[in-house]
């Protein structure tokens, strides 16, 4: 691939300045996450060493110091038995804080891999594993706990376990909403693009994610096993004397609370402090990500008859979409009837008000429908094969290989963790078999082939230091690691400024003439189709209503929808008088499942009579050089376009060119 005639200097952004030095992080920098950092870790060693350095024996008396207040000899004080408290409540620790971390891993263990799966999985699965973690959230955990004690008897670690089971359950649903929110980011979407398997991108992209939240959630469940253990111990389900345990140290206290108060004071605010700053890290982490500011599997489609083979009306066309149809499972169908050919090398666009049905028609073309949407009829025919119905292990041979796909947020399409070198690497290494150094120059030349001029610089750089078009030009690069031979583009310039729009159209031109790619690119902007298109399909309510090459749709528009789209452009072609008032097409587009029968464009179209509301007599011709307009050829004949009038106004003869939006 040669490299690009396009200067992009302009486009970068400040240079990110030396590499920042490593530092604490910013959960520490907080006062109140610092303290509840420190103090568990204090807590916790010393716990965990006070055999090493505690200065009296737990068993160990002193008769002449009972219930004796703090003293040089017992810096805490002393029991009823004359033992030392210092020596006792950190003896004590050990137990507590140990099996309330066994509590946090087993439920993690066991919720958040569920979680993780009933996200990927979609509804069905969804639903088998909430029904059995509701059983378990109904279930009395009290008396289940104290069923297993006077089985097994006060083992706390099993016990403790057996709480974690419980409790999984919660975490479960917590973890649940989390998952499935950040599966619906772009990022991962691009991932399972560019060919990660379903544990990779788990790993890689989902957690990392999630990691706040499980802190957050893991922190407080484990103040809760703190309180849960002490409660046990108080109730008598604790470690037997002589060995310590701080529930039976506050009960024991408890009976002396009017003669010596003091003896609650230690054991009770080691205890607080422990829960409190569990919660305080808790807060600061949740804070943390407040200051700041992970896909759903896709279902396939349901089983459906194979249609019969019928020969592709354009045997030269690379892709084929034929009578698709996609629907919300049980629910209205959201796309209809749409058909379209693509050639090699060609650029067709799709073009509508937002509703219309583009995104999910581009979406369908790899297989990337939200979870609960699907394919319910037609065929998505790409180079001899059917993608409708192919399972996710045969769309992700396509995905990125073949097919590929820039997104309209270029700042949510990459993933703020990683690098823009590792986001580039890792797909040219999967795909094209290289090494890290291989891969990692090839990523240098993608990202001057896209007109990055200091791809070095940008290659160690994360997505938060590149500007808006600097960041669509490494999404498109990464689009191009696997060599697609076609690319989606959801309306890639929506995000940019007018500048770096042209730029990205530039660059799509010249991508398209230089290495021969096929794109489909997803826009509301007839600026940008009559800029870069070949074809044009325009969309409405969820079908195709009028196609053809580009020069065709925007010079001479047939459909009352696409006259009135280029009327409210406010691009003016030279020599074309500027209108006094743009056109506006009042009310808005019908959402899925209340389109009318007959004409779905009639309730906003200034020429629609009765008969545009009654049913079709018969489906109407699809695919490049079609209309779905009833009076079309009369519209056309009597030299008819849309004009500034509100709904009801006569129409009036066009004595300019409707286009206003030529090549």
């Amino acid at each position: 691939m040669s490299v690009l005639p396009l200067d992009a200097a302009d486009d970068v952004t400040t240079e990110p300045g030396p590499p920042a030095r490593r530092r604490v992080p910013d959960v520490l920098r907080r006062p109140g996450g610092l303290l509840a950092a420190g103090w568990l870790i204090f807590i916790v060693v010393a716990s965990l060493t006070a055999p090493w350095w505690r200065p009296y024996g737990v068993a160990e008396q002193d008769l002449a110091n009972r219930l004796a207040l703090p003293s040089a000899e017992h810096w805490l004080g002393t029991d009823p038995l004359g033992r030392d408290l210092l020596s006792r409540i950190f003896t004590a620790g050990t137990e507590p804080l140990l099996s309330s971390a066994v509590t946090v891993l087993v439920a993690f263990g066991i919720g958040l891999p569920l979680a993780l799966i009933a996200a990927e999985r979609g509804p069905r699965v969804e639903r088998v594993i909430s029904r059995v973690t509701e059983v378990f959230l109904a279930l009395p955990s009290t008396i289940l706990l104290l069923a297993v004690i006077g089985v097994i008897g006060v083992r706390i670690f099993i016990i403790m376990a057996v709480l974690g089971v419980l409790i999984s359950a919660a975490v479960y649903r917590v973890m649940l909403g989390v998952a499935q929110s950040v599966r619906t980011r772009l990022y991962v979407d691009a991932a399972r693009v560019n060919g990660l398997g379903s544990l990779r991108v788990n790993v890689v992209h989902v957690l990392p994610s999630m990691a706040t939240v499980i802190a957050v959630q893991a922190a407080q469940l484990y103040g809760i096993g703190l309180l849960i253990v002490a409660g046990l111990a108080f109730l008598g389900f604790g470690p037997a004397e002589p060995d310590p345990s701080w529930g039976f140290m506050i009960q024991d206290a408890s009976s002396y609370v009017f003669n010596a108060p003091w003896l609650m004071v230690p054991t009770g605010l080691v205890l607080a402090l422990t829960v409190i700053a569990a919660n305080e890290l808790a807060d600061a982490i949740a804070g943390k990500a407040a200051g700041e500011t992970a896909p759903v599997r896709r279902r396939r489609s349901p089983a459906r008859t194979a249609p019969a083979e019928i020969p592709p009306a354009d045997p030269a066309a690379v892709l084929e979409v034929r009578d698709l149809t996609i629907a919300v499972d049980d629910g209205p169908d959201l796309v209809t009837g749409v058909s379209f050919a693509l050639r090699p090398g060609r650029v067709l666009g799709l073009v509508g008000e937002s509703g219309c049905g583009k995104t999910m028609t581009a979406r369908s073309l790899l297989g990337l429908l939200p979870d609960g949407v699907s394919v319910r009829g037609g065929a998505i025919h790409w180079r001899g094969q059917d993608l409708v119905g192919r399972t996710e292990k045969e769309l992700s041979a396509v995905r990125g290989r073949e097919i590929a796909m820039i997104s309209q947020e270029p700042m949510v399409a990459l993933d703020p963790m990683f690098s823009v070198a590792y986001q580039l690497t890792q797909p040219i290494r999967r795909f094209r078999g290289v090494g890290r150094g291989e891969a990692r120059r090839i990523a240098a030349e993608l990202l001057r082939n896209v007109g990055i001029v200091d791809a070095e610089r940008v290659l160690k750089s994360y997505p938060h230091q590149l500007s808006g078009g600097m960041a669509q030009r490494v999404c498109i690069a990464l689009a191009l690691t696997g060599e697609p031979e076609l690319l989606i583009a959801d309306e890639p310039t929506t995000a940019l400024d007018v500048t770096v729009q042209a730029e990205i159209l530039t660059l799509l031109r010249a991508l398209v003439r230089d290495t021969g790619l096929s794109v489909v690119i997803v826009s509301h902007d007839l600026g940008v189709v009559a800029d870069i298109c070949d074809d044009v399909a325009v969309m409405y309510a969820g079908t195709v209503v009028e196609s053809g090459t580009a020069a065709a749709v925007l010079d001479g528009p047939r459909h009352p929808y696409t006259q009135a789209l280029l009327a409210a452009n406010p691009h003016v072609p030279d020599g074309v008088a500027v209108p006094a008032r743009l056109a506006s097409i009042p009310g808005t587009v019908p959402p899925p499942g209340s389109w009318p029968t007959g004409c779905r464009f009639a309730s906003r179209c200034q020429f629609a009579q009765d008969q545009c509301r009654a049913p079709f007599p018969a489906e109407p011709a699809h695919g490049i050089g079609s209309v779905l307009c009833v009076r079309a050829d009369e519209l056309a004949g009597a030299h008819l376009s849309w004009d500034a009038d509100p709904v009801g106004a006569a129409p009036t003869p066009a004595t300019t060119p409707t286009a206003g939006a030529s090549r």
